[in-house]
Order: C-alpha cells, then structure tokens, then sequence
C-alpha cells in the first residue's frame, strides 16, 4: 500500500502565528486602553445639567445677619461658597477650579481657596493668586429680599477678572 503523505495546509495558521498576533492584539488592546485612561484623566469633568424648573435653581442661604463680614460659608447642595466680604458685600462663588475643575476649598487659616488637584489658589473674592488656574472662580447671581439671601445657582456667571459690580451691595 502506498503511504500516504500529508500536504501542508497553507489555510491553517500555525501555532506560532497565532500567538504571534494574539500578542500583538494584546498590546494594542492595551494601549488604547492606556490612551483612554490619560484622555479620561486631562479632559475637563462635563459640565451638571441645569435645575428642572425655577424653584431649583434658587438656593435661600438665610437671613443676612447669620453672614458676619469676613466670613466664607460652603453650600455644598448648590455647590459654591458664600462669601460676605469685609464691607458687608456678598458674592457666591462657585466651588469648580477654572483650571480642570476639581472642587476647591476654602482654607479659614490661610485666608484662600485652594485647589487640592494643581496648587492653584483664590483669594477671598475668587481672583488667582497662584496660577495653573486662567481666570478667577465662576460665580452666581446674588439678590437680597426682606433681609433674606438667595444665590441663583441655574448657570454660573464667567469672569475674567474680579470687578466691585459683581458683589451683591446692600
């Protein structure tokens, strides 16, 4: 009987090519996935949706006496800070850093906002002292009715610099 000889499949992969593009596979897999990670990381968080209706968008902070000059009071359900500055003024700024933002927090003993994330620092007004950030802290509308403060949180105010016009005046 004549032996029969095997012909080499030429539509088979070996093995050695197999795992020779499974590797490269790999790798590729994991370098969009690093890729994904760094963009994740560098973008800007999105921005919040808006309040549903009017009502939402107004946050009552309290009777104006509560506020004593010179003080900083954090709002955490309206995400900003409360600012009653020295002659009696009032400002709301937002507690997002303009540089990527991270949340920033007010520190009592050093007199600044200070962003945990990148060592940018706001004065008590919001203006930089310490960049990476560009421009000072965002900030809201603030009205006084019948000696009761009220923030209107439905779309932070951009600024570039500070200005006496954005303090809310009694």
């Amino acid at each position: 009987m004549p032996s029969r000889q095997r012909k080499p499949s030429s539509a088979k992969p070996s093995r050695r090519s197999f795992l020779v593009w499974a590797g490269i596979a790999a790798v590729l897999a994991a370098v969009a996935e690093a890729i994904w990670v760094v963009l994740s990381f560098i973008r800007p968080r999105p921005a919040r949706t808006q309040p549903r209706d009017a009502r939402d968008a107004i946050v009552v902070a309290g009777p104006e006496e509560t506020f004593p000059p010179g003080s900083v009071t954090a709002f955490p359900e309206g995400k900003f800070y409360l600012v009653r500055l020295e002659d009696g003024g009032f400002l709301a700024l937002h507690r997002r850093c303009t540089h990527l933002g991270c949340t920033v927090p007010w520190d009592a003993s050093a007199q600044v906002f200070a962003c945990p994330c990148h060592s940018s620092a706001f004065d008590i007004r919001g203006a930089v002292l310490n960049p990476p950030a560009p421009r000072p802290l965002d900030h809201f509308s603030v009205r006084v009715e019948n000696g009761i403060v009220k923030v209107d949180i439905s779309k932070p105010i951009r600024r570039r610099a500070f200005e006496p016009s954005q303090v809310r005046r009694l």
